[in-house]
C-alpha cells in the first residue's frame, strides 16, 4: 500500500517516536486551562536547528506496511531540513491540549476537531485542505444485514469511532439527523474508540452497523477489514467544507511557521498520496495557509446535531 515513496530514503533519517501516557495528559490539560499561551504573546527566536514536533494518533497496524505518520513524518524531514519527532497520543482531544500546552509544535486534525481547536482562541490553523464536495461518511453492514436503508437502522445499535472524529461521529450523526433518526431516541450509539474498533464491533455482531469515512472502505485492507461481497454501505453524509487541517501552537516562531507550511504544501502533493494512505486524501486537496477561523463556522451546525459545541474544548 506503501511501495510508491520516491526518494525519502535518499538520506539517513532521524526521527524519534515517544508516547505521552494519560498521567502526561492530565497535566497538560492542567496546563492548558491554567497557564495558555496569550495570541498576542511574542514567539521565542527561532532555533534553525531545533526539531519539528507532532502529536499523533497511532495510524494504521500492519506490520507488513509503512505507517502512514511515519511516512508524513519523513517527508517532512526530507522538505524542511529538520528532524521530525512524533508523539502518539491516545485520542483528537489529546493532540489539541498537546499543541495548547506547547508541548509539540503541530498536529493534523480532521475538520470537527480542527474546528473545535481553532474555536479555543489557543491554537492556530496554519494550513486548511479545502473539501471535495464528495460525500464524506457512510454507515457500513455485513452484507446479509436486514438494514437496507439509513431508515432501517431505527432501533439499532450504531459503532462510531470516536466522539471527536469527523467522519467516524460528526458526518454520519448528521446523516442520521437528516433521515429523521436522534442519537439516543432512535438508536443507540456506541464508541468504539476509533475506526479500527467500530469495524471489530461490527465483525464480532456487537453492533448493527459501523459508521465510519468512506474513503477507508476505498482504501481496502488493513485500513479496512471486509473483503467485496462481505459488507455494504448504507447511506452517505454531506460533503465537508474542510477536511482537516494542520494546527499548529500560536508561539510558533516566525520561521518554523513558514518553514512547515511550505513542508506541508510540498509533502501533501498528489504524487505522495499512495505512500501518505490514509493522509491521501489531503494530497489532493487545495491548501489554505493560515486559514480565517471564519473558514470553519460551517461546522457549527452540524456539531450542534451532535451534541457539541465549539467551545466544548476551554
Amino acid at each position: 500500500m506503501f511501495s510508491e515513496f520516491g526518494n525519502v530514503s535518499s538520506r539517513k533519517v532521524i526521527m524519534r517516536r515517544f508516547t505521552l501516557p494519560a498521567v502526561g495528559l492530565l497535566g497538560l490539560a492542567a496546563l492548558a486551562l491554567t497557564g495558555c499561551q496569550s495570541p498576542t504573546a511574542e514567539a521565542a527566536p527561532a532555533d534553525p536547528n531545533a526539531p519539528i514536533t507532532i502529536a499523533t494518533l497511532p495510524v494504521g497496524d500492519d506490520p507488513t506496511a509503512e505507517n502512514p505518520i511515519e511516512v508524513f513524518a519523513e517527508l517532512l524531514e526530507e522538505s524542511t531540513g529538520r528532524d521530525v519527532e512524533i508523539t502518539d497520543v491516545p485520542d483528537y482531544l489529546s493532540v489539541v491540549e498537546a499543541i495548547r500546552a506547547d508541548h509539540v509544535d503541530i498536529g493534523i486534525m480532521s475538520g470537527f476537531p480542527s474546528a473545535l481547536a481553532v474555536n479555543t482562541g489557543e491554537v492556530d490553523a496554519l494550513v486548511a485542505f479545502q473539501g471535495d464536495d464528495k460525500p464524506v461518511s457512510t454507515c457500513v453492514v455485513l452484507n446479509d444485514s436486514p438494514v437496507q436503508t439509513v431508515d432501517d437502522l431505527e432501533g439499532k445499535t450504531v459503532a462510531f469511532a470516536d466522539q471527536a472524529s469527523s467522519s467516524g461521529y460528526f458526518m454520519p450523526v448528521y446523516m442520521l439527523h437528516e433521515a429523521g433518526l436522534e442519537q439516543g431516541t432512535d438508536y443507540e450509539a456506541i464508541f468504539a474508540g476509533g475506526h479500527e474498533g467500530s469495524f471489530a464491533a461490527l465483525q464480532q455482531g456487537q453492533v448493527d452497523a459501523a459508521c465510519t469515512a468512506v474513503m477507508l472502505t476505498e482504501l481496502g485492507a488493513p485500513m479496512f477489514p471486509f473483503a467485496d461481497g462481505e459488507w455494504r454501505a448504507v447511506g452517505e453524509s454531506p460533503a465537508m467544507d474542510i477536511q482537516g487541517a494542520v494546527l499548529g501552537r500560536q508561539s510558533l516562531d516566525d520561521e518554523t511557521r513558514k518553514v512547515i507550511q511550505d513542508g506541508i504544501a510540498e509533502v501533501f502533493s498528489p504524487e505522495n498520496a499512495e505512500a501518505l494512505g490514509a493522509y491521501g486524501a489531503f494530497a489532493a486537496a487545495e491548501q489554505t495557509v493560515d486559514p480565517d477561523g471564519s473558514s470553519f463556522e460551517s461546522f457549527a451546525e452540524i456539531a450542534a446535531v451532535a451534541g457539541v459545541e465549539l467551545k466544548d474544548l476551554k
